[in-house]
C-alpha cells in the first residue's frame, strides 16, 4: 500500500532492496523489515557486532535529548528527520509526557515507515503530530514548505530539529553540510539542533565495512570524525558535555552497562564500549536568529 508523498503521488515501497530504516528495526528487534533488510543487517552484524547496542544506545540518547529539551529548555516543537519505524515510545510520547501540547513533525523517505507512522502515532489531545513523506537529499525545502508540516509547527517559536542517525547516509557529495545548514537557518532563535552520526574514531576499518554493506545495498554511507560532526554545530551553543558518545551523554545514573530484553525475549547485559557503538552525539541551541 503506498502512502501520498509530498508532491501527491503514490509511492511503493521497494522490498528488494534494504531501506535503512527496516534494516534499523531489525537491529532493535522490530517486525517491520523483509528480507533484505535481514540480509542487509546480518551482513552488518558480522562485520560490527555493536551495531544492535548502538541502536539502542541511539534510542536510550533521543529519549535523554527530547525529555532535556521539553522538561528544561521548554520547547514545544520538533521535527524529527529519518524517523524510521515507530518503536515505543516514540519522539512525540517523551515530548509529551513533559508537556502534552507538544507538537512534531516526523519525515522519512520509506512510504511503510509512513504507513506506519500515520497509524500509530496517536497525539495527545492537547498536542498534534504529522507526517511528511520526503528525503532530506531531494533538498530541505520540499521539508520545510510541505503543507503537513507549515499545518503543525509555528516557525516563529522555537523548534528542535532531530537527525538521528540520518547523516552519515548522506555523504558530502549529497551536501550533508548545507542541508543541515539550510534547516537551521529556517528556524528562530531558541530552536535546537539533536544529532547522532556513525564514526570511525574507535575502528575505522570497522565502519568502513559498514559502509561497504550499505553500499552494496544501494545506500550512501560516510563516517565522519568528531571534529567532522562538529562542524554541524558551528554557530550553536553545544549544551553539556558537548559531543559526547550517546551513551555517556547526560546518563542520569553513572555505569556502562545497558540491560536490555534481546530479540528473543531473553535478557542480556551488554558492556557498552566506545567502539561498539561507533557514534558521537550532541545537543547544540540556536541563541540567535542567524545560526
Amino acid at each position: 500500500m503506498g502512502v501520498p508523498s509530498g508532491e501527491g503521488t503514490a509511492v511503493e515501497p521497494d522490498f528488494s532492496r534494504p531501506h535503512t530504516a527496516r534494516v534499523y528495526d531489525y537491529y532493535l528487534g522490530g517486525k517491520d523489515n523483509y528480507l533484505a533488510d535481514r540480509e542487509a543487517g546480518d551482513a552488518v552484524l558480522a562485520a560490527w557486532p555493536g551495531a544492535r547496542t548502538a541502536a539502542r544506545v541511539n534510542r536510550d540518547f533521543m529519549h535523554r535529548a527530547v525529555r532535556h529539551l521539553a522538561a528544561e529548555e521548554g520547547i514545544r516543537q520538533f521535527l524529527d528527520i529519518g524517523t524510521g519505524i515507530p518503536t515505543e515510545p516514540n519522539l512525540h510520547q517523551i515530548a509529551q509526557a513533559c508537556a502534552p501540547e507538544c507538537r512534531v513533525v516526523y519525515v522519512d523517505k520509506d512510504p511503510l515507515v509512513l504507513t506506519h507512522a500515520k497509524a500509530l502515532m496517536r497525539s495527545a489531545p492537547e498536542g498534534r503530530t504529522a507526517c511528511v513523506h520526503a528525503d532530506v537529499t531531494d533538498g530541505p525545502d520540499r521539508i520545510l514548505n510541505a503543507p503537513e508540516l507549515t499545518d503543525v509547527l509555528d516557525f516563529s517559536r522555537p523548534v528542535a530539529l532531530s537527525l538521528l542517525a540520518l547523516l552519515h547516509f548522506v555523504p558530502d557529495e549529497q551536501g550533508a553540510y548545507g542541508i543541515v545548514r539550510h534547516l537551521l537557518d529556517a528556524l528562530p532563535a531558541g530552536s535546537a539542533l539533536v544529532l547522532s552520526h556513525g564514526t570511525g574514531d574507535f575502528d575505522a576499518a570497522t565502519m568502513e565495512r559498514v559502509a561497504q554493506v550499505y553500499r552494496r545495498g544501494g545506500n550512501a554511507a560516510q563516517s565522519r570524525s568528531r571534529a567532522e560532526v562538529a562542524r554541524f554545530f558551528d554557530g550553536l551553543e553545544l549544551l553539556s558535555p558537548g559531543i559526547e558518545v550517546p551513551h555517556r551523554w547526560r546518563l542520569s545514573e553513572p555505569g556502562p552497562e545497558l540491560t536490555r530484553v534481546g530479540t528473543q525475549g531473553v535478557p542480556e547485559a551488554t558492556e557498552v564500549t566506545d567502539a561498539a557503538v561507533g557514534m558521537w552525539a550532541a545537543v547544540g541551541l540556536k541563541t540567535s536568529p542567524a545560526a
